[in-house]
């Protein structure tokens, strides 16, 4: 078998791969293992190394060790009726350890008395014993059996009916017979990179002779993850950029000057660099599609503003798409006057626009007599006919997927895509996301403003009277507040607090003279619109919520917020929430309602009362949380990181990102031999996630 075949194997049943029976298939299939390919990518998630095990006593409390010894006792513990203990203790010449399993009682009929084994965990201290709960168990011989050399061993995520050993046998059957492949990295890469080769790198990551080698097996195949998704990214951003000419827009019209007059404060040297960044690239033929990432309050609607006053001074159109009807909303009341002022034609269309006025706004749509339309997902329904839309602007573009946006951007030709967000991105997950973007960054805040106007403070939930009390006083001085709950029902499953319930027992028994309402993402449109306006109206004191408010509500006389059971948010979403406290004359104060459980909760707390520093906190949440969550949203179309992570890898992917953009300077298309098995690679790893050249 040629390597060629042996790569096209890969996508063969795990049932042709040696010692696969119809038993093994099934418990294979069970963690995911449905072909050749996904065995012999099935990496280890840990590796065991007996070569450099500790001796028992030296292990400390709190190390992650690995140790190995002799079963010397196995211990079976019923201290109450719901609880049993399994103990196992080890010995070796200098120490003894043990191993404590709770409510497992199994455990203790997998040992022998005299057996050796290694256990993998973190060291505890009880008692002056030391012991690991639960540790990761190798058996390394039967009682009275000849000690092995050291060595490294793979461990792999495995299920009932498969054992380790076992798995480890098929994935080295899998190797022999599958793993010798042609590389698509290119030898120069490899080699400017110091890279293992692909064959190497796949036998290393599984079996590796050393923490070392596996070490660097590991680096080569995040890099190609890396490298490859950069790729893609950078054609797919080609294809948008030269696929179809674009329209180059007039930059030096009368509704773009008389703008400029019109804005009542001075743009911040960001915002002015921004403005510069977008209408140099309507200004070219060249489609745009561009990130503008600002941290709260750094002033992205204005900048918005200038390319709708381009587009209309070009003659053409723009639709900018908001994901709530409230910030929709929130946009055409904001932008709308300045672009009544300057004689620039807008309407606003969403779900709830009344039936009597929604066919005479898609005539002008069609007709091009609106240069603007703000409005929410309706600007995307197969009703809605531009004359000629040549700006697509999608604002908190991660609540909004790949397909949403093309929907969009599909309503005229080669449209100008400019995509925003107040959530702030670490350059590592913007880069992995959105690479297919030119970024630009909004960090300085106009009128010299600190990062978010607003205090906050951590308050155990027994002493909510301190921020109960913070409320009467903004409500008497004419100020107002929110109540931000993580449910909008009870569950069952969660015990949180719900807005529904908060808002009843907080109209009734604690602010029963203040005008209470209620805002959750689960009300009718129209009814949302309703409680917001009559919020940012004052006619109500206290707004209980769920996150619907988080993106992009305004109100100026809000000062004090509550958020209930905070540790349940994330360090960016929290973020977002309060700056929606302390936007007009007077500052904010934040009061946290939380007790977290676990340390990551709580440092998370302590970095949202200590930092107001939006960039930071993300790239703290990247690190605590992970990608997923701080998005929120999944964005599709992109193929999924197996083993590189964009906290450990993040100076590798500069490097990756770097080595992609040099190759497709010198061949755009990867269409000479030498790269023609990276084009393969990456188009196959693109369609696999259902997103080849498909740019959002």
């Amino acid at each position: 078998m040629s390597r060629v075949d042996r790569r096209a194997a890969w996508g063969s049943p795990v049932r042709s791969a040696r010692f696969v029976d119809a038993s093994r298939e099934e418990a294979l299939g069970r963690i995911g293992i449905a072909t050749v390919g996904d065995l012999v990518t099935h990496w280890p998630f840990r590796y065991l190394d007996l070569t450099t095990t500790l001796p028992l006593s030296r292990v400390k409390q709190g190390d992650e060790v690995t140790v190995v010894g002799t079963v010397r006792r196995i211990q079976k513990k019923q201290p109450r009726p719901r609880l049993s203990i399994v103990e196992v203790a080890i010995t070796d010449e200098t120490g003894s350890l043990i191993g404590v399993w709770f409510n497992q009682p199994y455990i203790a009929d997998r040992f022998l008395e005299g057996e050796r084994v290694a256990f993998a965990g973190k060291v505890e201290l009880d008692f002056g014993m030391h012991r690991i709960t639960a540790p990761f168990v190798e058996k390394l011989g039967a009682p009275g059996a000849a000690q092995e050399p050291g060595r490294v061993l793979p461990v792999h995520r495995t299920t009932e009916g498969l054992t380790t050993n076992w798995l480890r046998r098929l994935v080295a059957a899998a190797i022999d017979d599958y793993a010798d492949v042609p590389d698509f990295l290119p030898v120069e890469l490899r080699v400017a990179r110091g890279l293992m080769s692909l064959r190497a790198s796949i036998r290393a990551m599984h079996f590796a002779s050393s923490v070392a080698e596996a070490t660097e097996a590991r680096r080569r195949l995040a890099y190609e993850e890396l490298f490859c998704l950069q790729l893609g990214l950078l054609l797919r951003h080609h294809s948008v950029r030269d696929g179809r000419p674009g329209h180059a827009h007039d930059t030096d019209g009368a509704a773009l000057s008389a703008l400029a007059e019109e804005v009542p404060f001075d743009l911040t040297e960001d915002q002015a660099a921004a403005i510069a960044d977008i209408l140099k690239d309507l200004a070219s033929s060249r489609p745009m599609n561009r990130l503008l990432l600002g941290d709260v309050g750094t002033g992205k609607t204005i900048i918005a503003a200038h390319a709708l006053a381009a587009v209309a001074d070009s003659g053409t159109q723009a639709a900018m798409m908001a994901p709530t009807e409230v910030l929709a909303v929130q946009y055409a009341e904001k932008v709308g006057p300045l672009l009544d002022a300057i004689g620039v034609t807008w309407r606003l269309l969403t779900g709830s626009t009344p039936a009597a006025e929604r066919p005479v706004i898609l005539d002008e749509i069609a007709r091009g007599e609106a240069s603007v339309v703000f409005g929410t997902h309706a600007l995307i329904e197969g009703t809605v006919t531009y004359a000629a839309l040549t700006l697509a602007i999608v604002d908190e573009q991660h609540r909004f997927g790949v397909q949403q946006r093309l929907a969009l951007r599909r309503k005229g030709e080669a449209v100008d895509m400019l995509v925003m967000t107040a959530t702030p991105i670490p350059r590592s997950l913007a880069l992995t996301r959105f690479g297919d973007l030119d970024t630009t960054y909004l960090r300085e805040r106009p009128h010299g403003d600190v990062a978010v106007r607003a205090t906050t403070q951590l308050v155990d939930r027994r002493h909510r009277e301190e921020a109960y009390e913070a409320v009467r006083r903004a409500v008497d001085s004419g100020m107002q507040a929110y109540v931000v709950c993580p449910l909008v029902d009870e569950s069952d499953a969660i015990q949180a607090r719900s807005a529904l319930k908060e808002a009843d027992r907080l109209a009734t028994e604690v602010f029963s003279d203040l005008r209470v309402g209620v805002l959750t993402g689960k009300m009718k449109s129209a009814e949302r619109l309703d409680v917001m306006r009559r919020f940012r109206d004052g006619a109500l004191d206290v707004l209980v919520s769920t996150t619907v408010i988080e993106v992009g509500v305004d109100v100026p006389r809000a000062t004090v917020m509550i958020i209930e059971d905070a540790e349940r948010f994330g360090l960016a979403q929290l973020h977002q929430l309060r700056g929606r406290v302390g936007r007009g004359a007077h500052p904010g104060e934040v009061y946290l309602f939380a007790d977290p459980k676990t340390e990551e909760g709580r440092v998370r707390m302590d970095a949202i009362v200590t930092s107001r520093d939006g960039f930071a906190l993300a790239e703290q949440d990247l690190v605590l949380r992970g990608p997923g969550q701080l998005l929120g949203v999944a964005q599709h179309g992109l193929p999924e990181l197996g083993i590189a992570s964009l906290v450990d890898d993040a100076e590798l992917l500069e490097c990756a990102r770097a080595d992609a953009a040099e190759v497709l300077e010198s061949d755009p298309e990867l269409a000479r031999p030498v790269n023609r098995p990276l084009m393969t690679e990456v188009r196959s790893r693109f369609e696999g996630a259902g997103g080849w050249m498909e740019s959002g």
